[in-house]
């Protein structure tokens, strides 16, 4: 059975609050010796007076996940993987030379 990992590798923040103001994101689909991964950034304008806001010292990751994922269509990012995945198990197309 396929898996998804959803990861932050880092994040860009304001040294004066804390607010975080880029998401660097990695998402992999391992299905048996199949996988396919994907990487983005997702732009965020942080107001630190506002309702709700969490400054970077505190941030854990699922919180900063779904800041992503609101903002991404996280379901056609892991069709795709998917699909290169199946295109991995039974390729359209090869090369190579016939002799």
């Amino acid at each position: 059975m396929a898996t998804f990992t959803w990861t932050i590798s880092t994040l860009e923040r304001n040294t004066a609050d804390g607010g975080v103001t880029v998401a660097h994101w990695t998402v992999s689909e391992v299905d048996g010796d199949y996988s396919a991964s994907s990487y983005g950034t997702v732009g965020f304008t942080p107001d630190a007076s506002a309702e709700g806001f969490i400054a970077y010292g505190v941030l854990v990751e699922d919180t900063v996940l779904n800041w992503v994922w609101e903002q991404l269509d996280k379901d056609a990012i892991e069709a795709s993987l998917t699909a290169n995945i199946e295109l991995q198990k039974n390729p359209v197309t090869a090369d190579g030379v016939p002799w």
